[in-house]
């Protein structure tokens, strides 16, 4: 499962995704609960918000109930987890716009960071789900999940995660399925979209987490 991607720019967004960039400024790198950009559709038009990696964030967990992880939903139970079912059936449907994502490699027998993207490092978009909160303020923020598949047969996701653990694949939606994909408002429909990337167009290679600076 993926737990780690990189956001496009905001010179991105507005290039390739066709979308004014929100404010303020997002990391590099985005891992649980950090702000990162998605598209959303507004009544036929694209819209980017910024929300937080994982549709429950940690914050919005009850007290004394122990934490879990919502930053990827397996598209196989999306009906019937709390989490999602309401956002999947209504078709809160987005696009997660990003350069790469990151998975474990166990080839070397040990887990090795690998990054995950198209041949020619162009930006993509994965489906995802998303969905608003109420803040004390009167304001609203957003948070979002990227939908998973198998991909046992997959040839190149096959090569990710632990050898006996089940494979598992983030959603890339092709650039000219993008506004279908956000205008669907029928989950059985949706489910069309949730097929495995054609391998000879995507590529992956080793890129380790930066070494820790020191503490002074």
């Amino acid at each position: 499962m993926c737990v780690n991607f990189l956001p496009v720019t905001p010179a991105t967004l507005q290039g390739h995704f066709q979308v004014p960039s929100p404010d303020p400024a997002w990391q590099e790198e985005a891992w649980q609960d950090y702000l990162a950009p998605i598209v959303v559709g507004d009544g036929g038009q694209r819209q980017c918000v910024l929300a937080s990696y994982g549709m429950v964030p940690r914050r919005r967990i009850p007290e004394g109930v122990r934490k879990y992880s919502t930053m990827n939903a397996r598209s196989e139970t999306l009906g019937e987890r709390r989490a999602y079912r309401s956002a999947w059936r209504v078709g809160q449907y987005c696009l997660v716009p990003m350069y790469g994502f990151f998975e474990p490699c166990y080839v070397s027998g040990k887990a090795e960071r690998w990054r995950i993207g198209l041949q020619d490092d162009a930006p993509f978009a994965v489906a995802g789900l998303w969905r608003s909160w109420d803040e004390p303020d009167g304001s609203l923020s957003y948070s979002f999940t990227q939908l998973t598949i198998n991909a046992d047969q997959h040839p190149l996701m096959r090569r990710f995660h632990k050898p006996d653990d089940e494979k598992r694949s983030l959603v890339i939606v092709p650039e000219q399925d993008y506004d279908t994909w956000l205008g669907c408002r029928n989950a059985e429909l949706a489910r069309a979209f949730l097929t495995p990337f054609p391998a000879e167009r995507m590529q992956a290679r080793p890129q380790p987490l930066p070494a820790r600076k020191p503490r002074a």
